[in-house]
């Protein structure tokens, strides 16, 4: 098959030819745009998974919804040691363009430009985020140096500027779990603000498993401001249908236990899927893929998937935390017991607790219960034992 025809996007958020699996979560996005613009409290959400499940491919669809409804949207991708405060104060100047361009401001829109002046200078930029508005600061209102009340004030104002000027606003952002405490209590507290008041104006996030502990350790209230939808493999019929449907369009058809194999082996990820489907793709020169194809490729997709999808997070870590994550590997995909990885290593958990914790740190585990670890990536199990010696 010709290689400019491929239909596959194993690249990171790419959008799969075919988006399929995530229905609920669309919906609910459907109904809390309808709810908000109808002056009605709806939770928000706060989309959670492992690396490659495509969350970033749900934000980018929420944001392509939101648009045509008629919803200004503004994203961001959160990464660590970012000037959070000069970050939040460029989207709400983006943002309160899009509600309207200067010169059909009306009053509560002239009051938010006043608001973002105190907030961006309080935030301690160099100015250039509300270059052009020509506005003095709003005094007392974003300007006390708390993250929490100043956003606050600023999430207010543009609240009302959007509802003064009859559209709704949604802020998309990505890797979530990246803010420290204080910013992620911050925005917490301003979206609980902007729902107090019913405003037009929402967050909907995305970021690792641990987000809902993060969240509720910012804010007690957390678990009752947002949803906290997990998405994870697809099931056997979705992820049959991600991988059949975009060849289908194009004449190349999938035997069923070739496509049993893929779904098998990929375990539903869709990142995993798009890749072999890329790379059947890339290796066959005629329909259908039979089994014999998809055996015959596996091995070419280990070697681009340890290459480049794994290799780049190993690449991060020391030689002892590749210890750390390899006893975890020889133990299993499942969340494991600090206790077993420790006594695996002939260590005690005191001792490794601070690798343990870096590697938290690095986004490579996360901690779904008390003295748990496991990985945030899928099939990470497998790339350790192929790739390292216990």
């Amino acid at each position: 098959m010709r290689a400019q025809d491929n239909p596959y996007t194993p690249n990171a958020g790419a959008r799969p030819p075919a988006l399929v699996g995530r229905g609920e979560e669309l919906e609910a996005f459907h109904v809390l745009l309808a709810r908000l613009l109808r002056g009605h409290t709806e939770q928000s959400m706060l989309i959670t998974g492992l690396r490659g499940v495509g969350k970033t491919v749900l934000l980018t669809k929420f944001e392509e919804m939101a648009r045509e409804a008629g919803w200004i949207t503004v994203e961001a991708e959160i990464t660590k040691n970012s000037d959070f405060g000069g970050r939040m104060a460029n989207l709400a100047r983006r943002a309160l363009l899009q509600v309207a361009p200067k010169a059909r401001w009306k009053g509560r829109a002239t009051r938010a430009a006043a608001v973002l002046r105190s907030f961006q200078l309080t935030a301690g930029s160099d100015g250039s985020v509300t270059a052009g508005f020509e506005v003095e600061p709003a005094e007392g209102l974003a300007d006390s140096g708390r993250l929490d009340e100043d956003l606050t004030d600023l999430f207010v104002a543009l609240g009302e500027a959007a509802e003064e000027h009859g559209v709704g606003v949604v802020f998309l952002i990505d890797e979530v779990q990246y803010l420290d405490l204080v910013e992620f209590e911050a925005l917490i507290a301003a979206i609980h603000k902007t729902v107090q008041r019913q405003l037009p104006i929402t967050l909907v996030g995305a970021g690792l498993p641990q987000l809902p502990r993060l969240a509720g350790e910012a804010k007690s209230y957390a678990e009752r401001l947002f949803k906290f939808p997990r998405i994870g493999r697809l099931s056997e019929t979705s992820a049959g249908q991600a991988l059949a449907e975009p060849a289908a369009r194009l004449g190349v058809a999938f035997e069923e236990d070739a496509l049993a194999a893929v779904v098998s082996y990929t375990e539903g990820y869709p990142y995993f899927l798009q890749e072999y489907g890329s790379m059947l793709w890339s290796s066959m020169s005629e329909s259908p893929v039979t089994a014999d194809d998809v055996a015959a490729a596996q091995a070419a997709i280990e070697a681009k998937l340890d290459g480049g999808f794994f290799r780049v997070r190993i690449e991060r870590t020391s030689e002892l935390e590749q210890h750390y994550l390899r006893a975890m590997a020889e133990l299993g995909p499942e969340p494991q017991r600090t206790k077993d990885v420790a006594a695996l290593l002939d260590r005690t958990s005191e001792q490794l607790g601070p690798i343990r914790s870096r590697l938290i740190d690095k986004g490579l585990l996360y901690t779904p219960g008390r003295g748990l670890a496991a990985f945030t990536v899928p099939q990470f199990d497998r790339f350790m034992r192929r790739t390292y010696a216990l």
